[in-house]
C-alpha cells in the first residue's frame, strides 16, 4: 500500500514523497509532474548501480532518453572533482536546462547529485530515489545538497529542492545488517527531538524491525518522513527550527571525520547523541533513566557505543570548523525532555570534554 506526503514551501506544494514497494509507478509519477519527454541522467554509485540501475532505466525509458553516470561508492567520492566529472559527462551529452538528473543511491549519491543539479546551468531539476534507510528518512528530504571540501564535511553546497522523492522499500532487503541499522541513528534522533510516542513505537517493535517486516518499516519511514517534512516546511533554509535535526551531529560529524569515515554516518551520529544526552543529564534536563533507556536502544541496534584512537580535544577542534558554528559559538541541539529538542549556544568545551569521555576509549 503506497503512502504519500506533500512538501510545501510558502504554503504551496512543491514536491511529493512517494513510498512504494517497487519502481513500477516512478515513470507515471514523473509524467504527472510534467517532466516526461526529457533527457534523464541516472546518477548512481558502484555499489547501487549493479543492483538497481538496469531496472530503473528500463522503467524510465518509456518517458525519455536515458543516460547513466556511475562513480565509485564511498564518502571519499563526495568531492568537487566527482561533481566536475559529472558536469563534463552532462556537457558532452548535451544536457540542457530542461533535462533532469535522478539520484539513485544513498546519502552520498543524493547530496552530490542534488548539488550538481543546483549548479549545472545555474540549476536543473532532479529527483531523489534513495536506496539506503538513512537516505529515505533523512538526506533525500529537504533540499540540502552538497559535497565535502578536502577534509571538511558538507562545507560546499546549496539548497535545491527535488521535484520528487520516490522510495522503494523493497531495496531495504538488500542492505547488510550494519548498513540497515545505521539508518536508525537518524530515526531514533527524530523521536528524541520531536515525538516521544514514536520512540515508544520503535522500542516496542524491535523484533519486527530486525525482521524488516514491511508494515512496520513502512510505518517507521512514513513517521520519520512526516517529522522531517514538518521541520523542513517550517524552516526550509535552516534559520531556526531545522537545526534541531542536527541532534548528535555537532560532535558526531567531527568523530566521523577523525575516524576517516571508517564508521557509518548513523553510527557517528549515535556517538554524538550519547554525548548530547550526557550533557542533558548533567544539566538536569533529562533523567539518568532517560539516558540509560537511550543506551539500551542504541545497543539493541548494534551501534558501537565507544570508539578508540581519537582525542577529545581534536573532536572539539574539528567541531569549530563545522558549518554549525554561528558567531563563534556552536549551535548545539539538546533536549528539555524526550521528544522536546531545542537549540542551545552555551555548551562549553569543558562540557563537551566530559561528555566525550563516555564514547572515546
Amino acid at each position: 500500500m503506497s503512502k504519500r506526503i506533500t512538501i510545501h514551501y510558502d504554503d504551496k506544494p512543491i514536491y511529493d514523497i512517494v513510498i512504494e514497494n517497487d519502481y513500477m509507478s516512478l515513470a507515471d509519477e514523473i509524467r504527472a509532474i510534467g517532466l516526461d519527454g526529457r533527457k534523464i541522467c541516472v546518477v548512481s554509485d558502484s555499489n547501487v548501480a549493479p543492483l538497481y540501475l538496469d531496472d530503473l532505466t528500463n522503467k524510465l525509458s518509456k518517458i525519455g532518453k536515458i543516460f547513466s553516470y556511475t562513480f565509485n561508492a564511498g564518502e571519499e567520492s563526495k568531492t568537487l572533482e566527482t561533481v566536475e566529472n559529472l558536469y563534463e559527462y552532462l556537457i558532452l551529452n548535451h544536457f540542457e536546462r530542461r533535462d533532469i538528473l535522478v539520484a539513485l543511491g544513498g546519502g552520498v549519491v543524493g547530496d552530490l547529485t542534488g548539488y550538481a543539479a543546483a549548479t549545472y546551468l545555474r540549476g536543473i531539476d532532479f529527483i531523489q530515489v534513495p536506496t539506503s534507510l538513512l537516505a529515505q528518512v533523512d538526506s533525500s528530504i529537504g533540499g540540502k545538497t552538497g559535497v565535502d571540501f578536502r577534509s571538511y564535511k558538507n562545507m560546499v553546497g546549496a539548497f535545491h529542492m527535488p521535484r520528487l522523492v520516490y522510495m522503494n522499500l523493497k531495496v531495504l532487503d538488500t542492505l547488510d545488517d550494519r548498513l540497515f541499522n545505521s539508518g536508525f541513528g537518524e530515526i531514533i534522533k527524530h523521536g528524541y527531538i520531536k515525538n516521544a510516542e514514536y520512540l515508544d513505537y520503535i522500542e516496542n517493535n524491535i523484533s519486527g524491525i530486525k525482521a524488516r517486516e514491511y508494515d512496520v518499516m513502512e510505518h517507521i519511514i512514513y513517521e520519520s518522513c512526516l517529522i522531517k517534512a514538518g521541520v523542513v516546511e517550517r524552516d526550509p533554509h535552516e534559520k531556526g527550527e531545522r537545526a534541531l535535526l542536527n541532534f548528535g551531529h555537532t560532535l558526531g560529524h567531527s568523530i566521523e571525520k577523525l575516524c576517516n569515515f571508517s564508521k557509518y554516518h548513523g553510527e557517528c551520529v549515535v556517538l554524538g547523541m550519547i554525548c548530547a544526552l550526557d550533557i542533558c543529564v548533567n544539566r538536569n534536563l533529562i533523567s539518568s533513566d532517560d539516558y540509560d533507556r537511550a543506551i539500551k536502544l542504541f545497543a539493541a541496534f548494534g551501534f558501537p557505543l565507544t570508539i578508540t584512537g581519537i582525542a577529545a580535544e581534536e573532536v572539539i577542534k574539528v567541531s569549530k570548523s563545522d558549518k554549525k558554528m554561528e558567531n563563534g559559538s556552536i549551535k548545539f541541539c539538546l533536549l528539555r525532555g524526550v521528544g522536546m529538542g531545542y537549540i542551545d549556544r552555551t555548551v562549553t568545551d569543558e562540557e563537551c570534554l566530559k561528555a566525550l569521555e563516555k564514547v572515546l576509549r
